[in-house]
Order: structure tokens, then sequence, then C-alpha cells
């Protein structure tokens, strides 16, 4: 699997120090992997969900920021739809849809 893009990762661990190795962790364990199903990838991450549309949303640092991707399982990429802290994903309305 292929991130779209890591530099929308470097960007938020450069803001937010302490989500870098929790991020830098995420990022090797996406991309050293052929996901055919959300359902292979969840598993893995315990503390990640589907929240539809091809969507998962990851928790990082123990649940302080969360991550959201949209992954395309026959072309192997995920884009990163959405980084934020954990108070700022609690204000997203339509999840499924970001």
């Amino acid at each position: 699997m292929r991130i779209i893009k890591l530099k929308t990762l470097k960007d938020f661990w450069n803001k937010y120090p302490d989500s870098e190795i929790g991020l830098r962790a995420w990022y090797t364990d996406i991309e050293g992997k052929n996901w055919k199903h959300p359902n292979e990838i969840i598993p893995f991450f315990k503390n990640s969900d589907i929240v539809g549309n091809n969507r998962i949303v990851f928790t990082i640092e123990h649940n302080k920021y969360r991550l959201i991707v949209l992954f395309r399982y026959k072309i192997q990429l995920g884009y990163i739809r959405f980084i934020g802290t954990h108070k700022e994903y609690d204000k997203i309305k339509n999840i499924e849809n970001i």
C-alpha cells in the first residue's frame, strides 16, 4: 500500500512532535503490506475503526490524535483525508465523506 502523501504526516509531526513516533510506525506498517480489504487492517491496528466509504480512522499516541485514511485496495493507494487532535476529530460532521 502506498500512502499519499507522506509530507502531510511530516507537516503534522513538525507541528506536534509527540506524534512523530506513532505516525512513523503507522506509516511503516501500512506501507509494508498488501492490504486487500479493511477487515485485514483492523486486527493489525487494534485501535482503528472502519468509518464507511473505504475510510478507516486510526488513533495515534493513545488517542491523542486521529488519522483518517481513504483506501483504494485495487490500486493499493491510501489517501490521508484528515489528521488532527482528538478534539478536532470530534467536530467532523460527515466523517464518511471527508
